[in-house]
């Protein structure tokens, strides 16, 4: 019986001893993760207290030299009125901000398409548009921009915001389709068959249904998505042919070709680039980290 017990009680320990060494083994874990995550915090604390410090100071000691330090806004104030990273960072959100809604709500409803709607080819539809994950994004640029500029005149998509958030929805949806789907499957079928009984339509099944249960999936995806045209430069220098209309990347970029030693001014507008996403990043962890073990255990 004793034998029994101990197998069910698997590892846990039975003992004092055995518990101060389980809690022993916790702190060590613990102190070696606090390590690692102290060395990847290391360099965005570097930037953010360069980012504070007179540029006298940044040419004569390290950000390390705690005895040194002589904070001011005066970096900043630069940045965002005498280099117009002020207006980069609206452009920014005016170009992030469509260009994660409009891939998140086509993905969503192609993927209940493919998941619970029974059309012919549907599977056939399915692998095509897994395939595109394997088309380098690099390859359409020129076809894509030729399409804007000389077939589309009209509509001068490149000069403003319509030629992105289309390239940025397009090469979005396949990996966004193929992630949603794969979560929507996953879905209880009594569940939709029994909303089915009821009269439900698909897009009433799809609003009051599969939406609020698939949250974790669908966040995750935006956060994705989110970060990835955040932080873009390859498509803003393609796609955005108006200067007055360039998101931080671009800005940023122009700040280190003409200021390449005003570490100052370089290091304020990098934290400006980074600090949304690091805010959209911890305040929606929890939704993230439950749509990466999405479907993981059903």
């Amino acid at each position: 019986m004793s034998v029994l017990a101990e197998s069910l009680a698997g590892s846990r320990p039975r003992t004092p001893a055995g518990r101060a060494v389980a809690a022993l083994n916790h702190a060590v874990i613990h102190i070696v993760l606090g390590l690692i995550g102290l060395i990847w915090l290391v360099p965005t604390i570097g930037l953010l207290v360069t980012s504070f410090r007179p540029r006298s100071d940044i040419q004569a000691t390290g950000w390390w030299d705690i005895f040194e330090l002589h904070f001011t806004l005066d970096n900043y104030r630069q940045v965002l009125e005498a280099q117009g990273m002020l207006q980069a960072f609206m452009n920014t959100v005016f170009i992030a901000v469509p260009s994660t809604l409009l891939p998140l709500g086509i993905g969503a409803l192609a993927a209940y398409a493919f998941s619970w709607i029974r059309f012919p080819f549907r599977d056939t539809l399915f692998l095509i548009v897994t395939a595109f994950l394997l088309v380098p994004v690099q390859v359409a640029f020129i076809p894509l921009l030729t399409m804007s500029r000389d077939l589309l005149p009209d509509l001068q998509l490149t000069r403003g915001f319509g030629a992105i958030w289309l390239a940025h929805t397009a090469f979005a949806l396949p990996f966004g389709i193929f992630l949603l789907r794969n979560f929507f499957i996953t879905l209880p079928p009594d569940m939709i068959e029994a909303a089915r009984i009821d009269g439900a339509s698909d897009f009433r099944l799809f609003r009051t249904i599969v939406v609020p249960v698939s949250v974790p999936a669908i966040a995750a995806y935006g956060i994705f998505q989110f970060l990835w045209v955040w932080n873009d430069l390859l498509m803003a220098l393609v796609f955005v042919q108006d200067s007055s209309k360039v998101p931080m990347t671009r800005a940023i970029q122009n700040l280190l070709s003409q200021y390449g030693t005003e570490w100052h001014l370089l290091a304020a507008g990098a934290f400006l680039l980074m600090i949304v996403p690091l805010l959209v990043f911890f305040s929606l962890q929890r939704y993230f980290v439950q749509g990466l073990l999405a479907g993981s255990i059903k």
